[in-house]
Parts: C-alpha cells; structure tokens; sequence
C-alpha cells in the first residue's frame, strides 16, 4: 500500500508539473522559440489530465480549467503566431479566481476555499474568510503583476518569471497563511 501512494504522489507531481517542465525545456533548447514549445506544452496537458482521470475516474476542477485555457491560449498564440495570447494566460485565470473568490461567497453564502478545502482544513467562519480574501488579493496581485512583466520584459524574462517566479511566490504566500491557518484551527 506504501509503494502505490508514493507511486500514486510521483505520478500527481508529474501530472502537476511535467508538462511545465517540457515547455521550459523545449522552450530553451529550441532557441527561446514559443512556436515550438507549446504544441508539446499542449499534448502535455492533455495526456496530464487523462492521466488523472484514468487514477481518480474524475478530473478536478482546477487542473481542467487550467488544461482548457492552456489549450486555448497555447492554441490562439500558434494560430494568430502572436505570443499576446499566451501572456494573458496567467492574467485571466488569476483573475478569475480572485473573482470568484471574492464573488462566490454570494452565490453560496459561504467563503469558497471552505468548500474547495472543507476536508483538508476545519477553520473557523473568521479564519475561512480572511483567508479566502487574502487569497482572492494575492490572486489580484499576481495578475497585475504578470500584466508588468510581460508588458515591460523581454519574453525569455516572462517565460522564467511565469515558470520559476509565480511559483516560488506562491509557496511563499501560502508558508505566509501558516499562521492565520493555525490562529483559526477549530
């Protein structure tokens, strides 16, 4: 049983973040040449998300969204040859969940992490909410600052900033709500 969930976790973490790495490295060993690394980013994602579903019989919510708009902008920037759709990737979808995050709570009368992590974390209506508006904020931020990036830097700079940047900013942000986390525990 040991074998299959460290199995189960090395397949999650190429599911989550090997299509990323073939982008970036092909991306790299074809010159800096975005026309050349997203179809292989594309069928990435893809065989990703089917492999997901051939694990868990479903796929969630958050990877076949970020799997559709992969496939869409990767798709617009190739047919248009404008790397525009491919920068405002990471701006639409954190402003969508900043929107939602912000926003879903009318809809269900209750902080939208809660229900997305009601299994994983039990806080109280004060940590839940402080918490689901200081990720709807980062996810705002995130956004305007993929706007200044990708607006005032060079693509090769954008690529780096959107593989290794939003990444470490995220962890960063999420070490930084371990505190409030642990304040609210119920």
């Amino acid at each position: 049983m040991l074998t299959f969930k460290m199995n189960k976790s090395f397949v999650k973490f190429l599911t989550d973040f090997g299509p990323l790495i073939i982008f970036f490295t092909i991306y790299y060993k074809s010159g800096n040449n975005l026309r050349v690394a997203i179809p292989p980013f594309i069928i990435a994602t893809i065989i990703a998300l089917l492999i997901i579903f051939f694990l868990e019989k479903k796929i969630p919510p958050i990877p076949l969204f970020s799997g559709i708009l992969i496939t869409l902008f990767g798709g617009l920037t190739i047919y248009f040859d404008n790397p525009v759709f491919l920068y405002i990737k990471p701006t639409i979808i954190n402003l969508l969940f900043a929107f939602i995050l912000l926003f879903g709570k009318f809809f269900t009368n209750k902080p939208i992490l809660k229900i997305v992590f009601k299994n994983t974390l039990n806080l109280t209506e004060i940590g839940w909410q402080k918490l689901n508006n200081r990720w709807a904020i980062f996810f705002l931020f995130i956004a305007i600052l993929n706007e200044i990036v990708w607006r005032t830097q060079s693509e090769e700079i954008w690529v780096n900033f959107k593989v290794w940047g939003l990444l470490v900013l995220t962890f960063v942000f999420t070490l930084i709500q371990l505190p409030l986390i642990n304040k609210y525990k119920e």
